[in-house]
């Protein structure tokens, strides 16, 4: 079986839920050194606290979770599967770089985390752990049905680029609308699934 055929197997098991555990290691031999190099061109030695095999982890992780979750449907093949990890190879190696710029004007006195999850609404970093899988199996289907109780798909898309870091000013541009309408639906989010919660 040639390298496309196996990467595209692998990934359709993956999504199916199929032998998942031999997929992540399949996927994860096949692309794991090939991430921490882009991370660490990213990062360009300005990261003291993150390397590029701390990011190249944390994405591998969240592809695994947003995958099982059933975010990439449309990732089919080695070509798709290159194209999301670099992308989000780059929004990792940036929101470091940017939260490590928010520490040290803070005076370092925080715990740096990878994580998104890990950080309260202001800003404070928070020490945290990975997840085992039944627990990040747990978050993700919490996760799904707090985007599914939104009922509105442009609601969720805002939810899913505040979690993966994105600013109200580029949710705005994401939107094509102001950066008050993007805090609006943010602020629309937080209180529908604080109704959730009750």
């Amino acid at each position: 079986m040639n390298e496309l055929g196996s990467v595209t197997t692998w990934l359709e098991r993956l999504k199916a839920g199929e032998r998942r555990e031999e997929a992540v290691e399949r996927l994860w031999h096949r692309y794991f050194a090939d991430l921490v190099t882009k991370a660490r061109g990213h990062l360009r030695a300005q990261s003291r606290a993150i390397d590029g095999e701390d990011v190249a982890l944390s994405v591998f992780d969240r592809l695994v979770l947003a995958v099982a979750a059933g975010r990439f449907p449309q990732l089919d093949n080695r070509n798709d599967l290159w194209q999301v990890l670099l992308v989000l190879t780059a929004r990792k190696a940036k929101n470091v770089k940017r939260n490590e710029g928010r520490l040290k004007r803070g005076g370092g006195q925080a715990i740096h985390s990878l994580h998104a999850s890990d950080s309260d609404e202001k800003g404070i970093q928070l020490a945290g752990m990975d997840p085992d899988p039944a627990e990040a199996a747990a978050l993700a289907e919490g996760l799904e049905r707090l985007l599914d109780g939104l009922g509105d798909v442009q609601l969720r898309n805002v939810a899913i680029w505040a979690l993966e870091g994105h600013t109200n000013e580029e949710i705005a541009e994401k939107l094509g609308r102001s950066v008050a309408t993007a805090e609006r639906k943010r602020k629309l989010i937080r209180e529908k699934w604080a109704e959730q919660e009750n």
